[in-house]
């Protein structure tokens, strides 16, 4: 793929509120976005990471869909100077880098209690972790690993700190292949995400914008010694899918608007397509990463709004063509550890 022609289209959207307590309206939101064909779903962010009901609700989530791809972020407690990976793991992050990147109780000796099948320890059951690192709170899923195995390799995680070295392309080893695909933010260290991520998310509030940072995470990529082909970069935008703004100047069809929570979409699903559309065809960017400021409000008409033109006008795929988030994203799996 290269950097000016546009390969096939990704989307992936936020679900839930990182607070979210019902766990029939997260299954039923994440069923409607598979519905949709989306690469992915997330839950929480790095900065505000999904609470325990959310987490809690994961297994049920896994057990009820079948592709679509699950990438939790996950709060992770305060690490020391450097992180499990010996290369500076940022304390606070609220990304996976900081304080879980080992397979976890399987391979530290530390007991496993608890529901073994789901990966969710019971309450005042052993913490998984790294010792002097940083560990997760009771109700957490013990590793991604775990989620991944749970669902059919589906899962993935938010990073923003540096790499392992031995999944850091720069370092030219080989990698696992049972490594979930990483998902990372870019608001931080882009060369990181740039050296470890295989889905970047920026915030642009336009086109050029956009462009700009694709074109600059693709070269870091390739400094690093990585194909920038194996690098898809996500526009990440909230949506405010309320049809009374579509009609007023600069909402439906005028592009983000600069917010502090990022930029902000706000208008028709109809004009929300014409964008996606758009910036994709310019090559600004591999796809689109859309916050629902009303979940169960705007995720309904991203989907069946938006997602349905864009399939309509035969833009974006309307089946998986694979079983894995990997395979959605068109990415090569790594080299098996030798």
């Amino acid at each position: 793929m290269s950097a000016g022609m546009p390969g096939l289209l990704h989307l992936a959207a936020a679900v839930g509120r990182p607070d979210e307590r019902d766990s029939d309206a997260l299954v039923a939101a994440v069923r409607l976005a598979e519905r949709g064909g989306l690469d992915f779903v997330t839950f929480g962010d790095p900065a505000v990471p999904a609470g325990p009901g959310v987490l809690a609700a994961l297994p049920a989530v896994a057990a009820a869909t079948e592709r679509v791809g699950l990438v939790p972020a996950l709060p992770i407690g305060p690490t020391g100077p450097t992180g499990p990976t010996g290369l500076g793991g940022v304390a606070g992050t609220g990304g996976l880098e900081a304080g879980l990147l080992r397979t976890g109780a399987m391979e530290t000796g530390v007991p496993r209690t608890g529901a073994v099948e789901t990966g969710v320890p019971e309450p005042g059951g052993p913490r998984a972790g790294v010792p002097e690192t940083g560990v997760p709170e009771p109700g957490i899923p013990e590793t991604v690993e775990e989620l991944d195995r749970l669902s059919r390799g589906r899962a993935g995680w938010w990073s923003d700190a540096a790499p392992r070295p031995a999944e850091g392309a720069a370092t030219g080893e080989p990698v696992s292949g049972a490594r979930p695909v990483r998902v990372a933010g870019a608001t931080g260290a882009r060369d990181a995400a740039a050296r470890c991520a295989d889905v970047v998310l920026v915030q642009a509030g336009g086109l050029a914008q956009a462009a700009g940072l694709r074109a600059e995470l693709r070269a870091l990529a390739a400094e690093s010694g990585r194909d920038p082909d194996g690098l898809r970069v996500l526009a990440g935008l909230l949506v405010d899918l309320d049809g009374e703004y579509a009609a007023e100047r600069g909402h439906g069809g005028g592009g983000p608007r600069p917010t502090p929570r990022g930029p902000l979409y706000r208008g028709g699903p109809v004009d929300l397509a014409e964008l996606i559309a758009s910036w994709h065809a310019e090559g600004a960017v591999d796809g689109f990463h859309l916050t629902p400021v009303d979940p169960r409000r705007d995720l309904e008409r991203l989907v069946n709004g938006t997602v349905a033109l864009l399939q309509h006008r035969a833009l974006f795929r309307t089946f998986y063509p694979g079983g894995t988030l990997r395979d959605h994203l068109g990415l090569a799996r790594p080299r098996a550890l030798t």
